[in-house]
């Protein structure tokens, strides 16, 4: 499978979530149920610590962990609830990496963000479109991984959010070994065009709120144009 059919497959992951989460689900349920869905569709394991499914809700979506520490919450999804959803499958050494923050309100997951009651939930998900195309419209092909990284923080600072990424950075390189990977941080002055691919993944949150944001595509570039996988 290619990167852009593994992103397909998470997308289509994530729509299936989104029609199958109930009130009295468990996240352990939920993450049961992505992971299955990855690997019948196309997916042959999982690159992230063997996890397919980091799976956060309530006022664990403020939480930024890595996936070696990372243990799912016996958390009961609410009829009114906030759940990030963090994909990370693979197929043949070809990753796949997305995520979404899911709102369910009166008991449905709320499709369109203008349409999701709570202000908060509504504006920071909001943010998390808002960054993605900020970061489009800033970026071209020699423009640095740290560049990229004070563009984006002074994004999120100027409209009063916080970044909770547990080391700061925004993304990172996509490659074989994860051990490879290089990111979006301060100090990494390669250029994002040099690698084949990336991931931006904005964590952010109300500084002192209980919930987070998430979103995450993969981008690179195609004939000098950044495109998302």
């Amino acid at each position: 499978m290619t990167i852009h059919e593994m992103q397909s497959l998470n997308r289509a992951t994530i729509e299936h979530a989104s029609k199958v989460i109930v009130p009295g689900m468990t996240l352990i349920e939920l993450r049961k149920l992505c992971e299955e869905y990855m690997l019948s569709h196309g997916a042959d394991s999982f690159w992230y610590w063997d996890v397919g499914a980091f799976v956060f809700a309530g006022d664990k979506t403020t939480v930024s962990v890595s996936g070696r520490e990372y243990k799912t919450d016996d958390h009961i999804i609410e009829p009114n609830d906030i759940i990030t959803i963090d994909l990370s499958p693979q197929s043949n050494c070809i990753w796949g990496d997305y995520a979404r923050t899911l709102i369910v309100e009166n008991g449905k997951t709320v499709k369109d963000v203008e349409q999701i009651q709570n202000d908060e939930w509504r504006n920071g998900l909001k943010m998390e479109v808002y960054l993605h195309e900020a970061m489009l419209g800033f970026v071209n092909e020699n423009t640095s991984f740290e560049a990229l990284f004070y563009y984006i923080n002074d994004q999120i600072k100027a409209r009063g959010y916080v970044n909770l990424d547990f080391l700061g950075n925004l993304g990172h390189s996509i490659v074989k070994d994860k051990k490879h990977r290089i990111y979006i941080e301060k100090g990494n002055t390669e250029k994002l065009s040099a690698v084949e691919a990336f991931t931006f993944e904005p964590h952010i949150s109300l500084p002192g709120s209980l919930y987070g944001y998430k979103k995450e595509n993969i981008y690179g570039f195609n004939g000098g144009v950044l495109t998302e996988l």
